[in-house]
């Protein structure tokens, strides 16, 4: 059920331009500080998971581990992502709602 809420506002996000996608991506985002939430893939790679998360505990970016490759791809519409950063501060406080057991507006 969480899964689907934030699958959806991540495609709603996707349409709105506001995420980066990939790992590149997401990392040169989050130097240049436009990531404000970040989420990773349950089955990502393990140095993955552990780069993100020792950048983003520096930068005091809030981490995500939910979902996994499939989902986050289809829910962006795009093959094989496992990160996703999200650059809008409105739909990272609804995500983070969602994931902390909120409810999202709507």
């Amino acid at each position: 059920m969480i899964n689907n809420r934030v699958c959806g506002l991540l495609g709603l996000a996707r349409r709105a331009g506001k995420i980066s996608f990939g790992t590149e991506a997401c990392m040169q985002d989050i130097q240049k500080n436009k990531i404000k939430a970040l989420i990773i893939a349950t089955d990502a790679a393990e140095r993955t998971k552990m780069s993100f998360n020792k950048i983003c505990n520096s930068k005091k970016i809030p981490i995500f581990e939910i979902l996994n490759i499939d989902e986050i791809s289809n829910s962006i519409g795009q093959s094989n992502k496992a990160v996703i950063g999200i650059r809008d501060v409105n739909f990272s406080n609804e995500i983070i709602k969602i994931i902390n057991g909120g409810e999202a507006i709507g």
